[in-house]
Parts: C-alpha cells; sequence; structure tokens
C-alpha cells in the first residue's frame, strides 16, 4: 500500500482483543502491513483513545504498562496533534456531515494529515469525505487497498 491510511481507535482495540478472534486478526494484518509500508497515520486523540479502552475495567483491562508499551509503538507513525487547526476543520466536517464531535475530528485529522483513506468501522465504508475514503477494515482486506 502506498496511499496514507488514517487509523482510528478501534482498530487499535480490536487488534488486541481477544474476544473476537476474526475482528482481531484482521485489526492486527491491517496495522501490520501500514506499519511496515510506512502508510499508517493516527492521532494523539486516536492513542488516547485507544489507551482508555484497553485499560478501562470491565473491558479489556489491559495492564497500564503493556497498555503505555503498545500506545507508544506508535510514535513512528507520526501521530497528528489535535490544535486549533484541527479543531477548524472539524468544525466545517461536523457543518458538512453532521458527525459526532469525535468523528469529526477523526476527519480533521485525516484531512491535516493528507491521508487518502480513514480506517475505521464507526463510518459508512466506502463513503467519501471530499476526497478522504472511509474503509471498514473487517470488509475489506488490507492489500486490496492501492
Amino acid at each position: 500500500m502506498t496511499a496514507s491510511c488514517f487509523v482510528d481507535s478501534n482498530v487499535l482495540v480490536y487488534a488486541r482483543d481477544s474476544t473476537d478472534r476474526d475482528k482481531q486478526k484482521r485489526a492486527a494484518l491491517w496495522i501490520e502491513m501500514l506499519g511496515a509500508a510506512g502508510a499508517g497515520r493516527l492521532s494523539y486523540q486516536v492513542l488516547l483513545e485507544a489507551y482508555s479502552a484497553l485499560t478501562r475495567p470491565h473491558r479489556l483491562h489491559m495492564d497500564k504498562v503493556v497498555a503505555r508499551t503498545y500506545i507508544a509503538n506508535f510514535r513512528h507513525w507520526r501521530p497528528l496533534t489535535i490544535d486549533q487547526s484541527a479543531v477548524d476543520v472539524a468544525w466545517d466536517v461536523q457543518d458538512r456531515f453532521r458527525f459526532n464531535w469525535w468523528d469529526c475530528l477523526i476527519v480533521a485529522a485525516a484531512r491535516l494529515g493528507e491521508c487518502d483513506y480513514i480506517l475505521t468501522e464507526d463510518l459508512q465504508h466506502g463513503q467519501d469525505l471530499d476526497g478522504i475514503v472511509v474503509i471498514d477494515p473487517f470488509q475489506v482486506e488490507p492489500n486490496a487497498v492501492q
């Protein structure tokens, strides 16, 4: 894959969630492929959401040290910071698409990161968000995206 792909927190979480082995395998495959190709992008918002979900009681309840190491391994993906310019873009996304606020920040970060795709199960698969296409990682094989 040569195109850049913004990865949502749900993909990071599924890659470590053994309660659904099929989703775990697929998410891990996407992460591995994007990492090897240098095509994965994300934001600090995504990393914080994933850490929270991974360590939350009554969810996966991953050990904090293990979760911190897992999250820290994504530093080489050049996480985007949510700053005022991201907020401005997110407001535009909110007005245009009427998504929930947190998804607007995801789309804004993907746009600022010049990504071609957003990898998430939280938005409509195949939707074109003004040049950024949504991919549901559980509907498409990683090697099918160029």
